[in-house]
């Protein structure tokens, strides 16, 4: 039988009262990203340390690489990168010292730890910049050199904890090719995100986390078919024409619509998407309803999330703060 190389079975972990983890079940092939996607408090940062060995679950069990978490503790740890929320680099030095310094720190000779510094700055488009000192780098540039710096061993799994966050969309888009780039060599990812665009970006599979468990797991387009397929959206020119719009697009799809009144914007779910938009657009003319967009798209993942857990990914109460003390 082929190793996950991430395997979680009903891990548990508490914190006092509040139940951070409550039955979590993981499993990620090798060569994929795993995408774990949850709102603040879901227990996805609980899960990651536990998975690189940083905390102690209560309950359950974990393979990572083929070892399990708390016995083999030591053989996990060095088998994985870790990138943390928050940056990890110095930047009072370069970002080649950097690099050098962490390679010490896992056992390199000077030598050695000098000619990895260089192959990873090649690797993440940071050569021109590895003299520098990182307070002069970018948001991009930092989230990079601190890839690098979790790669100093060429790790099989790497555990991504919400990297862009902060990140303005080049910095994010930065990040996200040195991921994709990473995978095509053959890491395994686990990333951990808030952001849904994220996880459709680059996850080759998604599991939804809710309340310390997984309610979901697929690929996007499975987790989006869990909605029906195609959407009609239609954004109505004038407030005042906002219940007609509903009102026909409700007779076009056979459902009730979803409407927001602060953009405008009537949606539902529409089973042959040619004949849906060919009638809506007929309806609206013949009613004189005067609308500003009509529009076919699949769900998004954000409403696959509202869909299954009854809030979006910012709305969920925070939990306790996750500590390893």
């Amino acid at each position: 039988m082929e190793t996950l190389p991430v395997l979680a079975e009903g891990l548990r972990k508490r914190y006092g009262k509040a139940s951070a983890l409550d039955g979590f079940d993981l499993a990620v092939p090798e060569g994929t990203v795993c995408g774990l996607l949850g709102p603040n408090g879901a227990g996805k940062t609980t899960a990651v340390r536990i998975l690189t060995t940083l905390l102690r679950p209560d309950g359950g069990r974990a393979l990572v690489a083929g070892y399990d978490v708390v016995r083999q503790a030591a053989h996990v740890r060095s088998r994985i990168g870790l990138l943390g929320q928050q940056t990890a680099v110095d930047e009072v030095l370069s970002g080649r010292q950097n690099l050098v310094l962490f390679g010490r720190l896992h056992h390199l000779g000077g030598a050695a730890a000098g000619r990895r510094a260089d192959q990873l700055l090649e690797r993440f488009g940071l050569a021109g910049t590895g003299a520098k000192p990182v307070k002069q780098y970018s948001g991009g540039m930092r989230r990079r050199l601190d890839l690098a710096a979790s790669l100093i061993l060429a790790p099989p799994v790497l555990f991504l904890d919400e990297p862009t966050t902060g990140l303005d969309p080049r910095g994010r888009n930065e990040v996200w090719a040195a991921v994709r780039a990473l995978v095509a060599n053959g890491t395994t990812v686990l990333l951990t995100t808030q952001y849904l665009d994220e996880a459709d970006q680059l996850a080759d599979q998604v599991s939804v986390i809710d309340q310390g468990r997984v309610i979901a797991d697929g690929s996007p387009d499975q987790l989006k078919s869990k909605l029906g397929g195609d959407r009609i959206d239609v954004v109505a020119s004038r407030a005042d024409e906002l219940a007609a719009t509903a009102a026909i697009v409700a007779r076009v799809s056979g459902d009730e619509p979803e409407v927001d009144p602060d953009t405008r914007r009537v949606s539902a779910p529409v089973r042959d998407r040619v004949a849906a938009l060919t009638a809506a657009s007929r309806e609206l003319d013949a009613a004189g309803v005067a609308v500003e967009d009509v529009a076919l798209r699949r769900p998004t993942l954000d409403e696959v999330f509202l869909h299954l857990t009854g809030h979006d990914t910012e709305a969920a109460e925070e939990r306790p703060q996750e500590v390893t003390a």
